[in-house]
């Protein structure tokens, strides 16, 4: 017969007993970890969301996605500069709640072209598709390292204008023979469009002289300095931002694919595509559409990421890896899957790399002690996370739920 105190209740109790019975400095720091974790996860599940959608829903391997993330925090930093001039420096703290919103645009707008014009050749060439987005993520990581930051502002407008403007004209002017005069017409204004708002940027901000390998910091406004003192705690505000951009990301998301007459169609073209195409369901509209939101996720994701620290162009780099780890873990195409694959990854590299594990528990056996100060550092605590991850995959190789969509058809 086992001993209580040996015995899985018996470890339990004693766990609780630990925990109400330590320092409060030894509860402090767990929940402080805690609270790191979450943050940390936050971070990855809104950079991750939009994998999830594209990887999981579309079963297409991206690697340009770290690449729309630096966009993403490009274009915060863009509006930051262009809310610090005479006439928008009155409502300068709120450039934050704007970059929102254009970030989601200009990293969608970007995520539709590079559809429209690689991706939409390869569907079902998983290979290929990781090559070509590979060497998109090169072009453009050069591209922001060359290009003048106004003039590559200009661009994107033109862009945004292009896809745009199509959406908003008469049907009547975009159907019969004179609509590619029309569609080229729309175009060429985007294009002067561009070019007249990247002179006028140029000229107003003389900050924005040149985007080169050097970082640039965004400056956080006014409230979300700080942080919030709670129970001998301080919750940084920035991290809290985060998060509930992250909660407002994923219940947008989750109701939009479950709600919305679209998100219907996305996941009908994910169980059957053929089928939904003999209904009438555009799947090309769908394509489109589908990663055109992945990738205004990970806009979002930039934006979050510009208010932790510096941006440069391979700020996106750093995430990509993560990114793929948490919508593997979680389960390809399932969003819950990914919400706690993130959260147990921060938390995960929290406490581990940090190296709060050794004062949260002090008298940890000499074996693991010796384990947890080798990996005490944030780029070995994410080796760690890998190789659990990858143990964990040996064991269930479908992540904690299964995949859906198009690679399971396949």
């Amino acid at each position: 017969m086992i001993p209580l105190e040996e015995s899985p209740l018996g470890l339990l109790l004693s766990s609780f007993h630990w925990l109400f019975s330590s320092p409060p400095t030894s509860v402090q720091l767990l929940f402080e970890s805690l609270f790191n974790g979450v943050a940390i996860g936050s971070v990855l599940l809104v950079a991750a969301l939009g994998l999830a959608i594209v990887f999981g829903l579309m079963g297409v391997i991206n690697l340009a996605h770290g690449e729309l993330i630096m966009l993403g925090a490009y274009t915060t930093y863009v509006v930051q500069l262009i809310f610090k001039l005479p006439a928008l420096q009155p409502v300068y703290n709120l450039y934050v709640l704007v970059a929102i919103p254009i970030a989601f645009i200009t990293s969608g707008v970007v995520g539709i072209l590079l559809e429209r014009t690689v991706i939409r050749r390869l569907y079902g060439n998983p290979l290929e598709t990781l090559l070509a987005t590979w060497g998109v993520s090169l072009i453009l990581q050069q591209f922001v390292r060359s290009v003048p930051l106004a003039q590559a502002a200009g661009v994107v407008l033109a862009l945004v204008l292009g896809f745009s403007l199509p959406l908003v004209l008469p049907q009547d002017l975009l159907q019969g023979p004179k609509s590619r005069w029309v569609r080229a017409g729309s175009w060429g204004v985007s294009a002067l469009a561009g070019v007249l708002f990247g002179s006028v940027l140029a000229s107003q901000i003389s900050k924005i002289a040149r985007a080169t390998s050097r970082n640039v910091d965004v400056t956080a406004p006014k409230w979300m300095r700080g942080g919030i003192e709670f129970m001998d705690l301080t919750f940084p505000v920035p991290r809290l931002v985060i998060i509930v951009i992250t909660i407002l990301a994923v219940v947008g998301v989750t109701w939009f694919l479950n709600r919305s007459v679209w998100g219907m169609r996305i996941r009908a073209v994910t169980q059957n595509r053929e089928m939904s195409d003999c209904l009438g369901i555009p799947t090309d509209t769908v394509d489109v559409l589908t990663f055109g939101i992945g990738s205004g996720l990970a806009g979002i994701a930039g934006v979050a990421v510009s208010l932790l620290g510096s941006v440069g162009p391979n700020v996106g780099t750093s995430y990509i890896v993560g990114c793929f780890m948490v919508v593997v873990l979680g389960g390809v195409g399932n969003l819950l899957g990914t919400v706690i694959a993130s959260f147990a990854i921060g938390l995960l590299t929290d406490l581990i790399g940090a190296g709060r594990l050794l004062t949260i528990w002090p008298d940890m056996p000499a074996p693991l002690e010796s384990t947890v100060q080798f990996f005490a550092t944030t780029s070995m605590a994410q080796v760690m996370v890998f190789a659990l991850i990858v143990v964990f995959l040996q064991f269930r190789p479908a992540g904690l739920f299964p995949q859906k969509g198009r690679m399971v058809e396949a």
